[in-house]
């Protein structure tokens, strides 16, 4: 298979070593695991510190931002950043990034730091070979902008390129003050994404795993469902209209429009989200949906690991505007099933162009697919599972994924 990573960089990988070609840079990771310590954001975001630390670099995580923190605990968003501190300090025990964090807190008066102090902070961002905004999360600041390094890594593709289309004059002078635009649309760019690019380039990338954090030797339960992790309802955050028509950010349309799934498929699909609404979950739980809460593995990164690696598998939709817009994107809690060996059946969004479709990883856009994918991973899960391990370990590969942004940036 030929992707993005490209041979040259295969061969550097696998010929000659990493450690031997690659120059030890100083890189910092920019992003959110401390002011929303959601279980799927922190993983995110520790593949990146774990990934870029295993190729050898000098890597600093830093969260500098004018945003209040969330504490998934008391559910508030107040401008104390204890927790977050808290949060930040005992993942840099369990993923080795010990004295090389900070979490500045923007809002406040005198600039305060938790970690590194401020003066810290501003040399490294004068000292850095790359800074990594991830998620495109991190507003610019003074301090920040001493940088021509700044490398933009978009995980929500769509939106950007349409603002940049009706002439959003932010988005536009935000986006070109960075030295690289990476975006998990892998579409964009090619004749299959329809928004007019006007001049930028983005370059195609994916989410990094560091699959031996997944991996697993727990023998499957003959109790285990297909499962996703889902935020039922997050419209008005992104939607966005472009040329007469809406476009949501929100899963919850789609797994409306594919509810019949599990009676349609004779499997029990669980998804752990937060619908309120009791109409609705009795409407999903009719049609043969285990429902469950989210609360608990969404503030415990390593239940929210178990409840993946105890699965039989993802069931799980995309967003509207990744399948309408055709983006490539793919989920990046759907690389953590494939890396901890659980096959997936998942939404098209175009992403089959370039990877999956056969075995571990499965794409649909019918019901009838749902059911032919499911009858298939049945007829011989181990083979499926060890797809879906491989699938992982040749396409999202923290050390090929960042190995590449790095070289494509020519850091």
């Amino acid at each position: 298979m030929r992707n993005f990573l490209g041979s040259i960089f295969d061969v550097r990988c696998y010929a000659f070593g990493v450690f031997l070609l690659m120059k030890r840079k100083r890189i910092i990771v920019m992003g959110f695991m401390g002011s929303m310590p959601i279980a799927g954001v922190v993983w995110q975001h520790v593949h990146y510190v774990s990934g870029l630390r295993r190729l050898g670099h000098d890597v600093f995580y830093i969260e500098d931002s004018a945003r209040l923190p969330y504490n998934p605990e008391t559910f508030e968003v107040t401008d104390e950043f204890e927790y977050a501190a808290q949060v930040l300090t005992r993942l840099a025990g369990e993923f080795d990034f010990k004295s090389r964090w900070a979490y500045c807190a923007r809002y406040l008066p005198d600039t305060p730091t938790a970690g590194m102090s401020l003066k810290k902070i501003r040399q490294l961002y004068r000292d850095a070979d790359a800074i990594l905004n991830v998620c495109g999360a991190q507003e610019f600041n003074d301090d920040l902008l001493v940088s021509d390094r700044i490398l933009y890594i978009e995980s929500d593709p769509g939106v950007e390129q349409i603002k940049i289309d009706k002439g959003v004059k932010s988005t536009v002078e935000y986006l070109r003050r960075h030295h690289a635009l990476f975006t998990f649309g892998e579409n964009i760019g090619t004749k299959e994404f329809p928004v007019p690019l006007h001049g930028f380039k983005w370059l195609p990338t994916r989410q990094p795993v560091v699959t031996d954090l997944w991996k697993t030797a727990r023998s499957l339960s003959v109790a285990a469902v297909f499962t996703t992790v889902a935020n039922w309802s997050t419209s008005g955050l992104k939607d966005i209209t472009w040329r007469g028509k809406k476009y949501l950010w929100s899963k919850s349309r789609e797994f409306l429009r594919f509810i019949s799934a599990p009676k349609k498929a004779g499997e029990t699909f669980e998804m752990a989200t937060n619908i309120e609404a009791s109409r609705t979950r009795t409407k999903f739980e009719q049609h043969g949906w285990r429902l469950t809460s989210p609360l608990q593995m969404s503030v415990d990164y390593w239940l929210y690991r178990d409840y993946i690696q105890r699965s039989k598998g993802e069931f799980t939709v995309a967003k509207d505007q990744y399948v309408r817009l055709n983006t490539g994107w793919f989920s990046d809690r759907s690389a953590c099933y494939l890396a901890a060996g659980r096959p997936v059946i998942t939404q098209e969004t175009g992403f089959t162009k370039n990877y999956g479709s056969k075995e571990g990883l499965l794409s649909f856009q019918t019901v009838d697919e749902i059911a032919d994918a499911a009858k298939k991973i049945n007829a011989d899960y181990a083979k499926h599972s060890r797809a879906a391990r491989a699938l992982a370990c040749e396409v999202f590969e923290a050390e090929k994924v960042l190995a590449s942004i790095l070289d494509r940036a020519d850091i």
